[in-house]
């Protein structure tokens, strides 16, 4: 395992990725909304995914840097989606916002933890 992440650009393009799924988490917008409703995600918690998504983002960047932060952030987030597919497979919402949302973010985050950090 590399202890700082090499190739550095899967890192920052899913740190990039956070910061708007983040932006669009405030409020949140409309479909995000829906994806809560869907998976009964309960209405007094929504507040939480934005900071969680800008500090995943922020422990990505900072992992280019500090030794093994970045490969422990990307962990955390395969450990989120894994946490979401399961949310929706319980709600049983097989639709859009799991084959594509939940299960393409875990792929992404499979994929930059395996090619950043684990070859």
């Amino acid at each position: 395992m590399s202890s700082l992440p090499e190739p550095i650009w899967p890192v920052v393009l899913l740190a990039f990725i956070q910061v708007v799924d983040g932006v669009l988490c405030i409020g949140p917008v409309r479909f995000i909304a829906q994806c809560f409703e869907d998976v009964h995600f309960p209405r007094t918690y929504w507040w939480v995914t934005p900071p969680l998504k800008f500090a995943a983002a922020a422990g990505l960047l900072a992992g280019i840097w500090i030794p093994y932060l970045g490969a422990v952030t990307c962990g955390a987030l395969v450990l989120y989606f894994v946490v979401a597919i399961s949310m929706h497979v319980r709600a049983r919402d097989f639709g859009r916002n799991l084959l594509v949302n939940a299960t393409g973010m875990l792929v992404l985050c499979v994929a930059t933890l395996v090619f950043a950090f684990l070859r």
